[in-house]
């Protein structure tokens, strides 16, 4: 989700300090045939337009490793009313008050195909927004006075009895991390910003026909509140190995952002805070706090938290931070279940993706007009679940990074097999000519094997002249990161410039892909634009925005963002209205998510 202007920007301009920028380089060489073949919409319920309602991002994803089912998340606006035009004849696209972007999807065939459930709730579908209507999204929010706010996490653990004792005999639930907000009018929350609140399912059959009595209300994980608190870039995961003494606990951390008010100086505090729940998350523990909170301009903010456990109950939370004056995934351990952390200490040095756009007062990928960027860390851990019986426990880390420069970005892989003690040395395994984005990360059940999945960019793009062809890939390697790396899937092509904001002003394809893996086969899920259209119009306002002409713009709003403050604004020029702008039956905007099922 987004931040308001001084919190993503600072966080932005401290995480990229070190950041060296190379001078463009030529085109790549075409990417290389890849093995395998086959992939399948996940966003099945979207349509093709208008915009903003065929509009996904964000992905994330989980597997039920009892049944096979797999449940997908990601930002959705198919609830959202669609543009509308002002007096002047400008477009206005923002997100639609009180109306959710949690969406759901189940595959009940091994990821061959996928259902988007229709929910009551919210909606403006229709272009009026009203209760009682139809929803794509997490049911229960509305009722409950709150508004889901996206950014999924989702896991599946084991199901508690009666008396709570966990076990995969009782069936499985699935967990949904989001963030939340008040709806318009009620005080559910205390703070006017977003909470963290996970709801949970013990019914898929129900859940994907459709049933709002089959999800759990929601119940928010992030503790007590204040006004003047933000929290964002929130995880989740449930302890699923058998083995584990705090089997079934489930995690949830994410970056409290405090002191939260538009007059506060840029170094906020925002520290990483954790959270667990013993009732399958129907109640949680106070938070802990599990790294500083204070900024200084040689130690930025802190964001992108993950979290998992090993067979032995050890629990790991990574997120990108600082130390020095440079960027580093940083690790903590509990050894008693989440009740306290070590220090969280740096395990990668990392080189943040993107070039500064000054326009949208942030770095993107290339910079001019493209989608936001970041560097964050995807983790899993080879447990052995669901038995944890003779785990190996490896622990597989993954970020995009620049160290090589603009053009030469790598998807970087490093493992540890000693618990975090030490680590291999990153390896690359991006496929010759790509430069990843928002690289995640998969590794076996057993430890045999490790994946990732990344959007790949080609040629360094410095206007919109051009299409910037954009498109999903799967690659996979032996577990402890030797040996040859394979291409097991290269999705269709698109053109990332059909992607938007809701602002219209840039590209926007969210922070993040996912993928879950078996033993025999990894289940990726990305952001494609496959399915969108470039819109001229767009394009050339895009492009005057970041003329000499329009230097003056306002640089209160935070315009690289997907907010409903940027999306209404009026800007100079005119924004376009799509309807009329991008041609009759266009795709702009139509970003899809799409996922697959791979074996080496």
């Amino acid at each position: 989700m987004t931040l308001p202007p001084l919190f993503r920007r600072a966080f932005a301009l401290a995480a990229a300090s070190a950041l060296a920028l190379a001078a463009a380089v030529p085109a790549s060489a075409a990417p290389p045939t890849p093995k395998g073949s086959g992939d399948a919409l996940v966003t099945s319920g979207s349509p093709a337009t208008p915009f903003p309602q065929n509009k996904q991002n964000e992905p994330s994803i989980a597997r039920d490793p009892v049944s096979g089912t797999l449940i997908a998340g990601v930002n959705e606006e198919i609830d959202m009313a669609p543009c509308t035009q002002k007096a002047s004849g400008a477009g206005s696209c923002p997100f639609t008050p009180g109306v959710g972007s949690s969406g759901v999807y189940f595959s009940t065939d091994n990821g061959t195909s996928w259902v988007q459930p229709t929910y009551t709730g919210y909606s403006a579908r229709s272009g009026t927004a009203a209760a009682g209507g139809p929803i794509g999204t997490l049911p229960n929010y509305y009722e409950a006075g709150l508004v889901s706010g996206g950014d999924p996490v989702l896991a599946v653990g084991p199901m508690p009895d009666a008396q709570g004792h966990f076990s995969w005999s009782n069936g499985s639930r699935y967990y949904y991390s989001n963030l939340v907000s008040n709806f318009p009018g009620a005080s559910t929350l205390v703070t006017p910003h977003y909470a963290v609140a996970v709801s949970h399912t013990d019914n898929a059959a129900d859940a994907v026909k459709g049933s709002n009595a089959a999800w759990s209300a929601p119940a928010i994980a992030s503790g007590r509140l204040n006004p003047v608190v933000f929290n964002d870039k929130n995880t989740l995961w449930a302890d699923n190995a058998a083995s584990s003494p705090y089997f079934g606990r489930v995690y949830a951390a994410w970056t409290s952002f405090r002191a939260a008010n538009a007059t506060q100086a840029v170094a906020d505090a925002e520290p990483i805070m954790a959270a667990y729940s013993d009732d399958g998350g129907t109640t949680w523990s106070a938070p802990v706090q599990v790294s500083a909170s204070y900024n200084t301009p040689s130690n930025g903010g802190r964001q992108g938290s993950t979290v998992r456990s090993d067979s032995k109950g050890n629990v790991y939370l990574f997120f990108e931070g600082s130390a020095q004056g440079r960027s580093v995934q940083m690790m903590a351990v509990s050894a008693n279940g989440g009740r306290q952390f070590s220090t969280p200490r740096p395990v990668a040095d990392v080189t943040d993706v993107g070039v500064f756009d000054s326009f949208a007062g942030r770095y993107t990928f290339d910079g001019f007009a493209g989608a936001r960027t970041d560097s964050f860390p995807s983790v899993d851990i080879a447990n052995g679940a669901p038995s944890g019986v003779g785990a190996t426990d490896r622990i597989l880390l993954g970020w995009s990074d620049a160290r090589n420069g603009l053009g030469h970005e790598e998807s970087l892989l490093q493992v540890s097999a000693d618990g975090g003690a030490s680590w291999s040395a990153p390896r690359g395994v991006q496929a010759a000519g790509d430069r990843p984005n928002f690289t995640a990360v998969a590794i076996s059940p057993d430890g045999g094997s490790a994946y990732a999945v990344y959007d790949a960019f080609h040629a360094v793009y410095s206007d919109l002249s051009a299409p910037r062809p954009m498109e999903g890939v799967v690659v996979a390697l032996n577990g402890d990161l030797t040996g040859p790396v394979s291409v097991l899937h290269r999705g269709a092509s698109g053109d990332a410039r059909g992607s938007s904001a809701n602002s219209l002003v840039s590209e926007f394809l969210g922070d993040y892909n996912a993928a879950v893996a078996s033993n025999g086969a990894v289940y990726p899920i990305w952001n494609d634009v496959r399915n969108a259209d470039s819109c001229a119009a767009v394009n050339a306002y895009r492009a005057a925005l970041r003329s000499p002409s329009a230097a003056s713009q306002s640089s209160t709003v935070e315009w690289g963002e997907d907010s409903s403050e940027a999306a209404s604004t009026d800007t100079v020029p005119a924004r376009p209205f799509p309807p009329a702008d991008c041609g009759v039956g266009s795709r702009f905007g139509n970003s899809d998510i799409y996922s697959g099922v791979y074996s080496r």
